[in-house]
């Protein structure tokens, strides 16, 4: 049984209306607040947030200290991404030159740059626009100048927050003196003082603040023409039947005859002939390794496997000495073969799909126009093959750009690619919401009496600290999964992935860090329970005045701070690549595994995880900018830290990206909805106040009709201020695989140019 309802229910039941239980807990003691909620999560005075900073502080000094040993000591695990030649990772992927430095240029870079311990941090910080877009991209520059935006906005928040509402707060009589934070609060102000009204004000005097800096970003995001890249078409639906690029050549040129086609590129099943190139650029690196090393220093022997790092026995057969460059030469002539075998029969995996390459932009948009209502039933241009191409049928898009597409899903569509979109998401619902939020976490730590050392200590140093802590511990954990769950959904391109990782991010995160605390709330089932149960509130010890109480503030405030400094501290250290890094190299079979391995450590940024994690942190503070103004200032050392962390991580740890410029814009979007929580919070807060005026006025409305209606409204609306809440290159090459694009193309594999 759930420990929220008791195990006797009266049998009279009062009517499901939030303003009566808003009027029914009015006389009690708001310290039976935390009596459903976790022990270590109760208030102390002030609520322990200074000692928590200080702390966190020591902490944040410590990762920094760590992270300048281990960037030189760990295998050069900081500079991997200047460790790393680009140039051949482009070419292996995508079968183009960048413009980018020579192979030797990253090493001088890092001879020059890393003259110090802690040269790194003082080079981000003095590091140019130039520089940095030079080496990490137009990405790189756009999310980065996202930050920048933010830091000045909260420059801007701060001054009336801590010069105007903080006053005003302090200037209210309801609580005691000695309750220094919570005089800081809303909850210290009245419901008849004349001065609610500035609080609404300045709410609605973010938004626009907030909604002028992101419109001002969001005017440098623009999706510029890239040459050929936009000059090319994606067709799907194409009959599998066709082999001959002439005939959709010659459908164009009949339906559209003011267009021409220079080239047709139809697409392939990759999947296999990926996976066996990367296997034998890898074990050609190793043999180039061997045969340069053996050139130096005479013939070299290693176990080739996986344990003999870690196992030194010499008994067994499995840990025979090999030659090495013998070893990978036979193993590279093997894959090769393979790779020339699977190569030769790509013609028969033809998918129903092309690219289309036409003279110019022009052209590309009045076939896109001509397409557009096709979903709507009216059939695009014909021609004399319009049977055999069966154009009714297509459906026409702006080509990705090369360094965007993942061309081993080209294969993935349709039903399949639907059912497993579906089947994942709907497993990692159920996953995330009923099963793993980390109040249930922690509501389970207490039923074992994990927590019982914690509550006996009485200690805001402990208390208030461990409480953030395991909060922003299961915020950067469980989205992990959601992040994860989006590599298996097999997305296009690198942009819809990371645009379906941010949703689902910053969704899952704004229920787990701002409305499910806020509400005191173990999962949502029990939020379920509570918004569809007409009983639910008659017997639940859920209290809306708890929204509003001063450590409800504390918590988010401590919460803020952690994040702030613990969180961008492992931001740095990166600790979960440094984990899985260790373990490559300890089950690495030889140094030119090794070499190869630390080449391919390096990632892509994932903008859409980021994304989703600022804007959530974001819409923490600005949720409680007004009830609680202490936490703007740690909003704006957040994202202070934060830029630095990611400007120096974007430089030093991750390679370069390509994504679609409008994809930035998502960003943009979830900021702006971030002070209409303020908003709400203020209206909720009203409701807690003013509750026995708005439930005399609703009943003055006497039809049965309006009074659904309105019981609907109030309970939808006023939802969230419900109990227990807490603190808180050239595209010519654009239609062509790179893996084709790099050995002599196979007869019939691709099309020809118009």
């Amino acid at each position: 049984m759930d420990p929220t309802f008791p195990e006797t229910v009266s049998q009279s039941t009062m009517p499901l209306d939030i303003l009566n239980v808003v009027e029914r807990f009015n006389n009690q003691s708001l310290g039976t607040c935390f009596q459903t909620r976790s022990v270590i999560m109760r208030g102390q005075s002030f609520g322990g947030i200074p000692t928590v900073l200080i702390l966190n502080l020591c902490f944040w000094l410590i990762a920094i200290f760590v992270y300048a040993f281990l960037r030189k000591a760990a295998w050069d695990y900081g500079r991997l991404s200047l460790l790393t030649n680009h140039e051949s990772l482009i070419s292996l992927f995508f079968g183009e030159q960048s413009d980018k430095n020579s192979p030797m240029d990253p090493i001088l870079e890092v001879q020059k740059r890393d003259t110090g311990n802690f040269s790194w941090l003082i080079n981000i910080i003095k590091m140019t626009k130039e520089e940095l877009i030079k080496k990490c991209g137009d990405d790189a520059k756009m999310y980065l100048s996202f930050q920048r935006h933010l830091i000045l906005l909260f420059l801007f928040l701060c001054v009336p927050s801590l010069a105007v509402i903080l006053p005003l707060n302090y200037s209210g009589n309801l609580l005691a003196r000695n309750s220094h934070f919570g005089r800081t609060t809303i909850v210290n102000v009245g419901k008849n003082d004349k001065i609610l009204w500035v609080h609404s004000v300045f709410s609605f005097l973010y938004f626009c603040l907030t909604f002028c800096f992101m419109v001002h970003h969001g005017r440098d995001i623009k999706p510029k023409s890239e040459g050929k890249a936009t000059k090319t078409l994606l067709v799907t639906y194409l009959p599998k039947e066709i082999t001959d690029p002439a005939i959709i050549i010659k459908h164009f040129h009949e339906a559209y005859p003011s267009c021409t086609v220079t080239k047709v590129h139809f697409c392939y099943d990759l999947r296999r002939l990926v996976e066996l190139d990367n296997q034998r650029h890898h074990v050609m690196k190793g043999r180039l390794f061997y045969t340069s090393y053996n050139l130096a220093n005479g013939k070299t022997m290693i176990r080739v496997h996986p344990c003999s790092r870690i196992c030194f026995c010499q008994c067994c057969k499995c840990f025979k000495e090999v030659d090495a460059e013998q070893y990978y030469s036979e193993l590279e002539e093997k894959l090769t073969d393979e790779f020339n075998a699977e190569r030769s029969l790509i013609h028969q995996k033809r998918l129903d799909a092309a690219f289309v390459t036409f003279e110019d932009e022009k052209m590309t948009a009045l076939i896109l126009k001509d397409f557009e209502w096709i979903h709507w039933g009216k059939a695009p241009q014909s021609s004399s093959v319009t049977a055999v191409v069966q154009s009714h049928k297509w459906r026409v898009f702006y080509a990705p750009h090369p360094k965007d597409i993942l061309w081993e899903h080209l294969s993935i569509r349709g039903f399949h690619w639907w059912a497993r979109f579906l089947l994942i998401n709907i497993s990692l619902f159920i996953l995330i919401f009923f099963l793993t939020t980390p109040s249930i976490v922690i509501n389970t730590m207490d039923m074992f009496n994990v927590t019982r050392p914690i509550e006996k200590l009485k200690n805001p140093i402990v208390t208030q600290f461990v409480s953030s802590l395991l909060m922003w511990a299961f915020a950067v954990t469980l989205p992990f999964i959601v992040y994860s769950s989006s590599f298996l959904e097999a997305h296009w391109t690198r942009s819809h992935r990371n645009l379906f990782t941010v949703y689902k991010c910053y969704f899952f995160l704004v229920f787990m860090v701002i409305i499910l605390p806020s509400l005191g709330l173990t999962s949502l089932d029990l939020f379920f329970r509570w918004l569809l149960d007409s009983t639910f509130l008659d017997h639940a010890e859920l209290k809306f005045q708890c929204v509003f109480l001063p450590d409800n503030g504390a918590f988010f405030v401590n919460y803020v701070i952690t994040t702030s400094l613990i969180g961008t501290g492992s931001d740095l250290l990166r600790l979960e690549s440094l984990l899985f890094y260790s373990i490559r190299l300890l089950f690495s079979k030889s140094e030119g595994e090794r070499v190869n391995i630390r080449q391919k450590q390096v990632r892509t940024f994932e903008y859409g995880r980021e994304y989703s994690w600022i804007s959530c942190v974001i819409s923490v503070v600005m949720a409680y900018s007004i009830t609680c103004p202490v936490i703007v200032p740690f909003g704006l050392l957040y994202i202070c830290l934060k830029h630095i962390t990611d400007k120096y991580n974007l430089y030093y740890s991750y390679a370069p990206t390509k994504l679609r410029e409008d994809f930035h814009m998502v960003g943009v979007y979830q900021v702006i909805l971030a002070p209409i929580l303020s908003m709400f919070w203020l209206l909720f807060f009203s409701i807690v106040r003013l509750g026995r005026t708005i439930r005399y006025n609703l009943q003055r409305f006497q039809s049965p009709k309006k009074h659904f209606f309105l019981s609907l409204h109030t309970k939808f609306v006023c939802g969230p201020s419900a109990p227990g809440a807490r603190d808180e290159p050239d595209s010519s090459h654009l239609s062509g695989p790179p893996v084709l694009r790099h050995h002599e193309q196979p007869a019939g594999c691709l099309g020809q140019g118009g």
